[in-house]
């Protein structure tokens, strides 16, 4: 293969590339107008709710209401599936194996008072993936209630509204999924330093099912 060779197939890689982020940008940016919209409805109607939306940056934003916070982080790369896996079966990707080639955002659930107070060992739960292709497709990896199987990929195209659904999936999901005692365990030790500085409860890491097993619904 000489040089010209590698130099087109090297183009067509990064226009695909290309191709797909800039979607997927596209669709971050939806998720953040939409974020912003449903805090200032929850403000307005909800007041209790306490809802704010806060913009980290180009790749990253933060969505909170009641005790619950909603981080949405961008990857910056494309990503290719590998060929194990289930996506790759579906007759949309075998038709057009570039159609695999997606950008990724991450839906994590943190409590809010872990930023509140600067718990910084709390632990939070990524509760979805998006994926999205360069025909503007995607589907969602993630728990029962905020995914979308990847064999609705072939006709599941992102805009405003699928937005606004996967958001409030994801709100309502993390309202019923609960925070449970830490094993009593885990934290029975603190030390007089602790205590006088206020760290005791810092250092006591957090999360809603610490020290429980966490499996994908099925």
């Amino acid at each position: 293969m000489d040089c010209s060779e590698i130099g087109n197939l090297i183009q067509q890689k990064t226009e695909l590339r290309n191709l797909v982020s800039k979607n997927t940008h596209q669709a971050f940016e939806d998720f953040k107008n939409a974020s912003k919209a449903i805090a200032l409805e929850f403000n307005n109607s909800f007041p209790i709710t306490d809802s704010k939306f806060e913009d980290i940056g180009d790749f990253e934003f933060k969505l909170s209401f009641g005790s619950d916070t909603l981080v949405f982080l961008q990857h910056t790369n494309v990503f290719e599936f590998p060929r194990l896996h289930e996506v790759m079966k579906i007759p949309y990707i075998k038709e057009d194996k570039k159609r695999s080639y997606c950008g990724m955002i991450n839906i994590y659930n943190f409590l809010s008072d872990s930023f509140e107070y600067d718990r910084d060992f709390d632990i939070g739960y990524l509760i979805g993936r998006v994926f999205i292709n360069k025909d503007n497709h995607y589907f969602i990896e993630g728990k029962r209630e905020v995914g979308l199987l990847y064999t609705s990929f072939h006709k599941a195209i992102m805009s405003k509204d699928s937005v606004f659904n996967i958001i409030k999936s994801s709100m309502e999901y993390v309202n019923s999924f609960d925070l449970l005692t830490p094993p009593f365990d885990q934290v029975k030790f603190s030390t007089i330093g602790e205590i006088k500085s206020n760290q005791a409860i810092k250092k006591q890491i957090t999360g809603k099912r610490l020290g429980f097993e966490f499996k994908q619904d099925k």
